[in-house]
């Protein structure tokens, strides 16, 4: 008996040390250099051979994917970037472009020598990944949108766009915070909606505004649409319900599109739900056959 006792203790012992043995992936911290000369700071992790680019949203960071940087990293090379102006990036440019951006994630890319990439980008993010997959067609193998990429073909006249930046452009914290809490359904931990609204409104405004500024009026020129012309990879979006999607509409001017809902969020699903968000977003992956 004893020794029955002894021996289950031990596998107990033994099994319980196992578990608990899981260490996190580390992180390597390093910097890249855009085509104007601007330092991309970025973060990664993980060894697979395909690697998830997270790409954050307007007036965020890379703190915001924190949530997946260990999630994913145990099958997948996991990089999340601080895009110019934004994070520990520099902060040099005179206009803050989803192209420049784009050229942003290329340094990374080219830096980390990276042949099979899956860009995963937040709101703007959206825009940006979409000019990034048109820049680098050999690397990038597929880009998932989060919470954007609602209808490519909405056109909307100049005049609402620099409505929608006017009160910015007058009192840039109170604008943000009228734009971003509404953003969160009700139920929202409060600690996190006044987290992520005083982040954004602690962005350097005038990087805020000119981004803003291009991303929208891609809206009133066409590019929005235009740009994924040229895009020859799988395209799918996790949107939540607080504005209406339109996957028809996406699938008349995209090779490929694939809309997945991510229930009961706002505009930041990895961060107010990530258990879920993570579980839908490894669906997709698996489904577009990214391992």
């Amino acid at each position: 008996m004893n020794r029955l006792l002894v021996g289950m203790m031990f596998t107990l012992l033994f099994l319980g040390g196992c578990a608990s043995q899981h260490v996190p992936a580390p992180i390597k911290y390093d910097i890249a250099v855009s085509s104007d000369a601007e330092r991309i700071a970025y973060q990664s992790c993980g060894q697979g051979e395909t690697t998830l680019l997270f790409v954050h949203g307007w007036s965020c960071d890379g703190r915001y994917w924190q949530e997946q940087l260990e999630a994913f990293s145990d099958q997948y090379h996991v990089v999340a970037i601080d895009l110019a102006g934004h994070g520990h990036s520099s902060m040099n440019r005179s206009d803050y472009t989803m192209a420049s951006f784009a050229e942003d994630i290329q340094a990374v890319i080219e830096k980390e020598d990276l042949q099979q990439v899956v860009l995963i980008g937040h709101s703007l993010g959206g825009g940006v990944i979409a000019e990034a997959a048109r820049l680098m067609p050999e690397e990038v193998i597929a880009i998932i949108g989060i919470d954007t990429l609602h209808n490519v073909a909405d056109v909307q006249p100049q005049e609402v766009i620099d409505g929608m930046i006017a009160p910015f452009e007058a009192d840039f914290p109170k604008a943000m915070d009228a734009f971003v809490a509404p953003m969160f359904p009700e139920g929202t931990d409060e600690k996190l909606v006044d987290w992520v609204v005083q982040d954004m409104s602690s962005a350097p405004p005038t990087v805020a505004i000119s981004a803003f500024r291009n991303y929208t009026e891609q809206y009133v020129t066409g590019e929005a649409c235009e740009v994924f012309k040229e895009v020859n990879v799988p395209v799918v979006s996790i949107n939540a319900r607080l504005w209406p999607s339109d996957p028809e509409v996406n699938k008349k001017h995209m090779q490929s599109y694939r809309l997945f809902y991510i229930e009961d969020t706002g505009h930041f699903p990895m961060l107010e739900r990530p258990a879920e968000f993570n579980r839908v977003l490894a669906e997709v992956l698996e489904q577009i056959g990214a391992l």
